[in-house]
């Protein structure tokens, strides 16, 4: 891994995506530039540069020049991230109060009746879905599974969704992920996923996204498009205890999990390989 690799990545660590890591690494190598030659320097279109260009601006990480053509700068990189980690800080302590709050009301709840009808709402919002998502994984008892791209990956591992898995492992439970979109900046992250004690396999078919714990109670996506990880994230997903569904996206796991069974060794092997062994490796499974 080059040293540009290792920055991204840990920039991606910190919370951005891989876009507005590469476009703010370049300002910091090469100093201020207006969005046409940054685009062509990083090979992709103007308007998709002051896409991110305006995201890492509301981030901290870019200042904007006053006059005209605008030229853009990268904040000093000290800046820039106690810039984020403040805002990162101020998001988990509402979420953990949120927690707290959830946590109580759970307390009151009681079982449905056999007649009471299930409960189905849609979570708009990667804040809602972990608000909706840390309760249930705390209360689990056997079995968390899931079927995700990497993006839900970053979201695991920044807003403790890892660390709620990891637990629920130490309780006796089990844990096993489909993943798909693997790039190599995410596999440390999913190395430690490993070393945790979940049971990860890649999956080379795109599009689906869902979640089921303890085979009665499931998240599904609607229209998830990952673009910026953050908790502010727009998304539509469908909550539901329904069992029934439960059930039903537990044998389309069952059957997708089977069926990755073959690929398993090598994708594990490759976890610890060099960057060109991995990227041959996604190469054959066709990942992209």
């Amino acid at each position: 891994m080059t040293t540009d690799d290792e920055f991204i990545t840990r920039l991606i660590g910190f919370g951005l995506s891989e876009k507005e890591a590469q476009t703010y690494l370049h300002l910091l190598k090469f100093g201020p530039k207006t969005p046409s030659p940054l685009a062509k320097s990083l090979h992709t279109y103007r308007e998709d540069v002051h896409r991110t260009l305006t995201s890492l601006i509301e981030k901290g990480m870019v200042r904007p020049s006053l006059d005209a053509p605008t030229v853009y700068a990268a904040e000093d990189l000290n800046v820039a991230l106690n810039t984020m980690l403040k805002a990162q800080q101020s998001e988990l302590r509402e979420m953990e109060v949120r927690k707290r709050e959830l946590q109580e009301l759970s307390k009151q709840q009681r079982f449905r009746s056999d007649d009471k009808p299930p409960t189905f709402k849609i979570l708009k919002s990667v804040r809602e879905l972990i608000a909706a998502l840390l309760p249930v994984v705390n209360l689990m008892k056997e079995e968390w599974v899931m079927v995700v791209p990497e993006s839900a990956v970053i979201i695991a591992s920044q807003f403790g969704i890892n660390q709620a898995a990891y637990e629920f492992i130490a309780r006796g439970g089990r844990v096993r992920v489909l993943l798909y979109d693997i790039s190599y900046p995410i596999i440390e992250t999913v190395q430690e996923m490993v070393n945790n004690g979940e049971e990860v396999r890649c999956f080379d078919q795109r599009g689906m996204m869902f979640t089921i714990f303890d085979r009665t109670a499931c998240m599904s996506a609607i229209n998830v498009d990952m673009e910026h990880v953050s908790l502010n994230q727009q998304m539509a997903a469908l909550w539901t205890d329904d069992p029934p569904y439960a059930q039903y996206l537990m044998a389309t796991f069952e059957m997708l999990w089977q069926r990755q069974f073959q690929h398993q060794r090598e994708f594990k092997s490759c976890l610890s390989k060099a960057p060109h062994r991995y990227r041959r490796y996604r190469s054959q499974m066709r990942l992209f």
